[in-house]
């Protein structure tokens, strides 16, 4: 996911105030169900379309990956069937998407990783033309992993400090004469670089090029039960499959990642956020409420992104089954 720089290179994020941090996920490879919008479009602020519900259309943005998709699914189908009000999703990069709340072009965004401080400096702090929505009631957290079985047969490796030791186990043609450290895609945020860098590990990142195709090299080097190290997260359906254990970093403390360039510590615990633009907070109705009421749990979400990633259901057909078989779970979400 991008963050405010969105120049398509792997960027970094600062902690400042906030200490949540994007997620290096992956972006799933077909986003089924969504429509896109340019970078262009989004930025464009000269003009608004459903802020405020005032078209009677609900749109959310939603970012490329898996469960911002799940999120994304439930609340069209709940909005259209319960609410009878019109949704539509609009897959955005991060940064993208706060241009677009401002502008009034969507309404709110699901999920949000932190990773765009500087767009909510502007619209939410300093314009106010954002507000924030509440928790999504789920806590991510990004760090660097290795299969149980590279564990169980090297325990010392899950520490930071033996990385070196091991790396010749993690070669590749990509990576030379160091470990390769796998990364999703090249536009995702990510502090690897320069924790790398400042531990002096002898390691380099290698981008699969999206969260999909991440997933697949990892399931091949898992069936194989080939050594490999990668940049991971939580909460990711896959972790049902696959049985990862995290590799300790130096601990995470305030302010360790303000400087994006002397980043040497873990990545903190990141509980993530809603955002709504601000007129349609304020006057967007039961739509509004219910958007400020949905939370649920990571398995809840993991459910629904394993339906359309994993089983290759479509996120309408996973949105319908999975509302139908929770009505305890979301009713409470209703005006």
């Amino acid at each position: 996911m991008k963050n405010e720089h969105s120049t398509g290179r792997k960027n970094t994020t600062a902690g400042g105030g906030r200490t949540r941090l994007v997620r290096a996920a992956g972006a799933a490879a077909v986003v089924l169900g969504l429509t896109g919008v340019s970078a262009c479009a989004a930025a464009d602020t000269g003009s608004s379309s459903s802020a405020g519900g005032s078209s009677g259309k609900v749109t959310i943005a939603v970012p490329s990956w898996v469960g911002a998709e799940a999120n994304g699914a439930v609340a069209k189908y709940i909005l259209e069937n319960e609410l009878d009000t019109e949704a539509e999703l609009k897959q955005l990069d991060e940064s993208v998407a706060f241009d677009a709340l401002h502008s009034g072009k969507v309404d709110a965004i699901m999920e949000d990783w932190g990773g765009a401080p500087k767009k909510v400096q502007l619209y939410v702090e300093e314009n106010k033309t954002v507000v924030e929505g509440g928790d999504l009631g789920v806590v991510g957290h990004i760090g660097w992993f290795v299969p149980k079985y590279l564990a169980d047969k090297h325990p010392d490796i899950t520490d930071w400090k033996n990385l070196n030791k091991y790396k010749d186990l993690f070669k590749t043609a990509e990576s030379g004469d160091k470990g390769q450290l796998l990364e999703g895609s090249p536009s995702y945020t990510t502090n690897d670089d320069a924790i790398i860098k400042n531990l002096d590990l002898e390691y380099k990142t290698v981008y699969a090029g999206s969260e999909a195709a991440q997933i697949t090299q990892i399931r091949e080097n898992y069936k194989a039960k080939k050594p490999f190290i990668s940049y991971w997260w939580t909460p990711q359906w896959l972790n049902a499959d696959i049985d990862m254990v995290e590799v300790k970093l130096p601990e995470h403390k305030e302010g360790c990642d303000a400087d994006p360039e002397k980043v040497a510590c873990a990545y903190p615990e990141t509980p993530l956020q809603k955002y709504f633009n601000a007129d349609f907070a304020d006057n967007g109705g039961d739509a509004a409420k219910f958007l400020k009421n949905f939370t649920w749990t990571a398995d809840e979400q993991n459910e629904v992104a394993a339906m359309i990633a994993g089983q290759k259901m479509s996120s309408e057909a996973a949105a319908e089954k999975w509302v139908k078989a929770n009505k305890d779970v979301w009713e409470k979400w209703l005006p």
